[in-house]
């Protein structure tokens, strides 16, 4: 397993101009990105939410590269957003899960079967034309350019430490500084995109 922030410092130098959704993986982001004009760090969409969300995204501006650092916890609760991700095809999409074997945010309950599960082997049974998996921050490494280096939609499943958080919500640490508003009026504006 790596741990989340430095996967995240290996995944930066390679991230170009790409729109980012750090996901559940934001607190890291954040303090790492260096064009956070560029990020969509929206915190939760809803449980099960960040695929159909990155989809949206990257349908959306097919110019731009999308990536997308979604969680196992929500793989599991919205399963259909694979093969719809994979009907759709979008060459600008790039899926990255992080997989802790946990619902962290939730206080640690483990994901049933957890040490079991081939995301990877889901996502290319989905119709996703390249998938990898990874257990280790020297494989990403060695692997990160030639995954981002080819059209999507691609997915890559991660282990990661869990880093659990038992305080109740309205307690936790603050990591983003910007409101949802603030964030894609941010984006818009770093695109050129006029308008409501």
């Amino acid at each position: 397993m790596m741990h989340m922030a430095d996967m995240f410092k290996v995944f930066a130098p390679y991230r170009g101009n790409s729109v980012v959704i750090p996901g559940r993986g934001g607190r890291h982001w954040t303090q790492i990105s260096d064009q956070p004009n560029r990020d969509l760090p929206v915190g939760d969409p809803a449980m099960g939410g960040h695929a159909s969300f990155g989809l949206g995204v990257a349908l959306s501006m097919p110019e731009e590269r999308v990536i997308l650092f979604d969680s196992e916890g929500d793989i599991l609760m919205n399963m259909g957003a694979l093969p719809t991700i994979a009907e759709k095809a979008p060459k600008n999409f790039y899926h990255f899960m992080l997989d802790n074997e946990c619902y962290a945010t939730t206080g640690g309950q483990p994901v049933p079967n957890a040490k079991n599960i081939a995301y990877e082997v889901i996502a290319k049974g989905s119709g996703y034309p390249a998938t990898y998996a990874f257990d280790n921050l020297e494989d990403f490494t060695n692997n990160i350019e030639e995954i981002l280096g080819q059209p999507g939609p691609v997915f890559v499943a991660l282990k990661v430490e869990p880093e659990i958080e038992n305080e109740p919500i309205g307690n936790r640490v603050r990591w983003q500084t910007r409101s949802r508003t603030q964030v894609i009026d941010d984006l818009k504006v770093e695109l050129g995109i006029s308008g409501p």
